[in-house]
């Protein structure tokens, strides 16, 4: 697609990754989280709406540092990308009172607003995923403490204690600027035990090759962009354990879950009355008062799979 300027240019892309939030948080009944019928205590569907417009300038600016990147008018390494979600966090705790709604979001797809931003005229699904590489490996020991400022931020739930830079502890800072660890350094200690930590490290293969080749049949099949929502989040909760609930209650009760998933798209999911009462009957189930149960980091994942559908012209 051609545009007439820089400006237009991110601020399409980021109207594209801000209508893949949208798209997330309004598919329903999605299983143990926010839905446009259902709510948690103290965080509502219209938090994530509000989040969802506030984080776009942070993504924009993402996309824009895309562009001077592939203009030669930076490097790799002066992106800032840490600066991307620091902001963006930022933007969405000051928009809305429901807390932290979209850390996992915002820090998957900041490097795919850069990716977007780095393509030319004509979109390329490897090019992007060839740019949006480019980036995390190009990350900072600056890029790593925004993060971690972002994070605490935020307070997120069901967050790792680790052995060594953790997040919660303050000489950790210390730690990754006296040695230059980089933020994908960090990500790496992080991926063994969180999915968005290793779609930074292993160049998205959840959303590139699972979720996108499923979201594309579900779109053949049905054009609904709500079936396709939801089934696109029950292929990946089918197939990778979220490792929210993993953190909270145990591997083996994630597990269970995935199971459950797929027994619900085996049997027609949204498209049958036996697939949707059993897809009710799961959302029920993780209900939980704590969201020890809610699958939030296959949401995050979700959205990151929507968003280069949109980047890719989609158009409900």
């Amino acid at each position: 697609m051609n545009f007439d300027s820089v400006a237009e240019k991110a601020d399409y892309i980021s109207r594209c990754l801000e209508l893949a939030i949208l798209y997330e948080v309004s598919g329903y009944p999605k299983p143990g989280n926010v839905h446009r019928t259902a709510n948690f205590v103290g965080t509502s569907f219209e938090h994530y709406l509000a989040s969802a417009v506030a984080v776009a300038p942070s993504l924009k600016k993402a996309a824009e540092q895309g562009i001077k990147l592939s203009e030669g008018k930076i490097v790799a390494s002066e992106v800032g990308i840490g600066y991307v979600i620091k902001n963006a966090v930022d933007r969405m705790l000051q928009s809305q009172s429901g807390g932290n709604t979209l850390l996992g979001a915002i820090i998957l797809l900041a490097p795919i607003a850069v990716g977007a931003g780095m393509l030319g005229s004509v979109f390329s699904f490897s090019k992007l995923r060839q740019n949006i590489k480019i980036v995390v490996e190009s990350t900072t020991s600056d890029d790593a403490i925004l993060v971690y400022d972002a994070i605490a931020a935020v307070k997120p739930g069901g967050l790792n204690k680790s052995s060594k830079l953790d997040v919660t502890d303050p000489t950790s800072k210390n730690m990754i600027l006296n040695e230059g660890i980089t933020l994908l350094d960090i990500f790496k200690i992080a991926s063994s035990y969180d999915s968005i930590a290793s779609e930074w490290v292993n160049n998205y293969p959840i959303v590139f090759d699972l979720g996108y080749p499923y979201l594309a049949k579900q779109l053949e099949k049905t054009n609904e962009i709500n079936i396709v929502t939801v089934h696109t989040f029950l292929k990946i909760l089918s197939e990778v354990p979220d490792t929210f609930i993993s953190r909270k209650v145990g591997k083996a009760e994630a597990e269970k879950i995935s199971k459950e998933a797929k027994k619900i798209l085996d049997e027609g999911g949204l498209t049958t009355k036996i697939g949707h009462q059993l897809l009710h009957n799961l959302d029920n189930k993780l209900r939980d008062p704590n969201h020890k149960l809610s699958p939030g980091t296959t949401a995050d994942i979700t959205e990151a799979v929507l968003a280069i559908d949109n980047l890719n012209g989609f158009k409900p």
